[in-house]
C-alpha cells in the first residue's frame, strides 16, 4: 500500500503486529498522541500514555501514568516506571503560549517540547537499550533550515518573548535533538526521527482566538478547517510509520515520507550539549547505570 497526506494510523498499521512491544506516548490526552496511543494498542503494543492528569484520562487498552514534561524531576521519576521500552513517541507539546516560565526561570515552550521530551530519553535510555530494535520519534513541525536555535538567550531573558519565535525555536530543536540522538543510538540499536504531522486542528491551538485562526487562514468564519488540513487521525499517521519503519532513521518525515530537510550536524551536537547544561544532565554523566547516553 502507497502511504501519503490522507493515510491514517490504522491503514499504517493494518497488519502490524506490535504484540510484546512496549510504546510510550507523551500528550495522549487529547488530539494525535491519543489517536496514535490508540491505534499502537489495537495493533497489539503495551501502550503507556504519559498525561498530567492520569484520572481524567480513559482510553481502552492505554495506561495512563502522571508526566509533567515541564517538571525534571517529575520526569526523571516517570522515566523509573519502565524497565523496558520499545517505542518512544515524542509527542506532547505547545504552541503559541503566552510568556509563561516554569522551574529555575525556562520558558516554557522550549522546556516541555523539547528540554522535557530530552530529560525524559536521557533517563529512560537503560529502558531503550533493553527494548528490541528500539526507537524515539520527535514529534517536531514543518521546520526550516534557518529557524534559529536562540543558543545565548533560549528562555527570551535578554530580548521581548515572541510566543512564535519561541515555538520555532522548540520545533527546530525537536528536528536537532533526533538527529543527534539517531548518531549516539545508532551503535547501541537504537534508531530516531523527526516528523511533521500536518496541519490539524486540536486542542493545540487553545492559545488562538478564533480570529486569529481566521486571518491565518486556517478556518474560515463558520470555524470549517482549510482543506488542507487533515484530520486527526491522518495526523497521527506519520509518527506512526516512522515507528514501524525500521529503514527510517535520522531523519525528518511528512507525509509518511522522508523529506529532503537535514538538520545541520553541528547545531544538533551543538543543542544535545546546551540541553545537558540547561537540565542538569550534562555529557559527563555518562554510562546506562546513570541512565543517560554517552556523549
Amino acid at each position: 500500500m502507497t502511504f501519503d497526506a490522507s493515510t491514517t494510523a490504522d491503514e499504517v498499521l493494518a497488519g502490524v503486529d506490535l504484540t510484546g512491544r512496549t510504546a510510550i506516548v507523551t500528550g495522549a490526552g487529547s488530539g494525535i498522541g491519543r489517536v496514535t496511543a490508540a491505534a499502537l494498542a489495537r495493533a497489539g503494543a503495551t501502550v503507556v500514555a504519559g498525561v498530567r492528569d492520569p484520572a481524567a484520562f480513559d482510553l481502552p487498552g492505554v495506561e495512563a501514568r502522571r508526566l509533567d514534561l515541564a517538571d525534571l524531576d517529575q520526569v526523571a521519576k516517570f522515566a523509573g516506571t519502565f524497565d523496558t521500552a520499545d517505542m518512544l513517541i515524542n509527542n506532547a507539546g505547545v504552541m503559541a503560549c503566552p510568556l509563561t516560565r516554569v522551574g529555575a526561570g525556562r520558558e516554557l515552550q522550549f522546556a516541555v517540547n523539547h528540554l522535557g521530551h530530552f530529560a525524559l530519553t536521557r533517563h529512560l535510555w537503560p529502558a531503550l537499550l533493553r527494548g528490541a530494535d528500539a526507537v524515539v520519534v520527535a514529534v517536531s513541525s514543518n521546520v526550516r533550515p534557518d529557524a534559529p536555535i536562540r543558543w545565548d538567550d533560549p528562555y527570551f531573558v535578554a530580548e521581548p518573548y515572541d510566543r512564535w519565535a519561541a515555538y520555532a525555536q522548540s520545533k527546530a530543536a525537536n528536528a536537532l535533538f533526533a538527529a543527534h540522538l539517531d548518531v549516539l543510538g545508532r551503535p547501541h540499536g537504537v534508531r530516531a526521527v523527526s516528523v511533521h504531522p500536518g496541519a490539524i486542528l486540536t486542542p493545540l491551538q487553545r492559545h488562538l482566538t478564533r480570529e486569529e485562526m481566521v486571518a491565518a487562514g486556517w478556518i474560515d468564519a463558520q470555524g470549517r478547517a482549510a482543506e488542507y488540513f487533515k484530520t486527526v487521525e491522518q495526523g497521527a499517521a506519520t509518527q506512526v510509520w516512522a515507528a514501524v519503519t525500521p529503514s527510517v532513521a535520522g531523519v525528518h518525515c511528512a507525509d509518511c515520507a522522508v523529506t529532503p530537510f537535514r538538520p545541520d550536524p553541528a547545531d544538533a551536537a551543538r543543542l544535545w550539549a546546551l540541553s545537558g547544561r540547561l537540565t542538569g544532565l550534562p555529557l559527563d554523566r555518562v554510562g546506562a547505570a546513570t541512565g543517560l547516553l554517552p556523549g
